[in-house]
């Protein structure tokens, strides 16, 4: 039976993201504590999938996914899900905004709601909480301990609470990505417009070395969506590279880059290849069409079979 684990508690945007899904029907949902645990549980084969984000249009990286599946024991990446970061402030039945004198939810979730805290509760005081649905959870747990809790609109259904405000974020167009992770094995087939993940390892840090990285994916027309650096934890200013290129492997020019990559590369691992959430298709330039390396490949054969 198929079974995602995600990161919880109930009433995350994690399992918002899920409901959104088409792999959520008919599925069993286990919320985890965190991403490295969710993770954890597929390896383990308690679950078959894992729903983990893994970047924010605001807060940039979810570190601990792009370490997990950077540098952990091996598990690919099959689907991808976006949804919009939308807050709302929730407090049990029966409270008003004038009852409100602290306010709890995670960091990252009061730095998004700050304008909106400053002109509407000038006075609360915002109380750190592991997670927006954990402080969710813990106006039903603890009753005493605040008043109200930012939080994803999802949560004052799961835990029966009364929404105060919605849309209270400052930014509208916060977004975050989740990706959907399993064992290795059969990949999904190429959609046409689809994602490729890696992590890339440089054999050694010298002038160019990233500029080798890059032009493997440049010569052969692969946009690449996200770059950036993650330390190995090996030595100080030793840096691996996790990038999300446009394309399929099982498209010719992403798998010669990939072929490009192993030689100039000490390591290079594949997390997955997968379906866009957004469906954009990529904009391909002359010469990097399948067609095309087709067509080069055998005048190549031509050429060396000869006399």
């Amino acid at each position: 039976m198929r079974s995602i684990a995600y990161l919880g508690p109930r009433g995350t945007f994690a399992e918002a993201a899920l409901r959104a899904m088409p792999h959520a029907e008919g599925t069993e949902l286990s919320p985890f504590p965190s991403v490295t645990e969710a993770l954890d549980a597929v390896r383990s084969g308690a679950v078959t999938h894992a729903l983990v984000p893994i970047e924010n249009s605001v807060e940039g990286s979810v570190t601990s996914t792009l370490d997990e599946l950077g540098t952990g024991e091996p598990l690919v990446i099959v689907d991808e899900q976006a949804i919009p970061v939308r807050f709302a402030l929730l407090a049990r039945p029966g409270t008003t905004m004038a009852d409100v004198r602290r306010v709890a939810t995670h960091p990252h979730a009061s730095a998004q709601c700050r304008g909106w805290l400053r002109s509407s509760l000038p006075d609360a005081t915002v109380i750190p909480a592991g997670s927006t649905a954990g402080a969710a959870a813990g106006l039903v747990e603890s009753p005493t301990a605040y008043e109200a809790a930012i939080a994803p609109r999802l949560a004052a259904d799961v835990y029966g609470l009364h929404v105060l405000a919605d849309e209270i974020g400052d930014n509208d167009e916060a977004w975050t990505r989740f990706v959907l992770v399993a064992l290795p094995g059969e990949l999904p087939g190429p959609t046409g417009a689809d994602k490729t993940t890696l992590t890339l390892f440089m054999r050694e840090d010298h002038p160019g070395a990233l500029l080798e990285i890059l032009t493997e994916f440049s010569v052969r027309g692969v946009n690449l969506t996200r770059i950036e650096s993650r330390p190995t934890r090996r030595a100080l200013g030793d840096y691996y590279f996790s990038v999300d290129c446009e394309g399929h492997v099982a498209d010719a020019r992403v798998g010669e880059a990939l072929a490009g990559l192993h030689r100039v590369c000490a390591h290079v691992r594949f997390l997955g290849s997968y379906a866009r959430h957004d469906g954009k298709e990529p904009r391909l330039r002359p010469g990097v069409t399948d067609d095309d390396f087709a067509s080069a490949s055998a005048w190549l054969a031509g050429v060396r079979g000869a006399d």
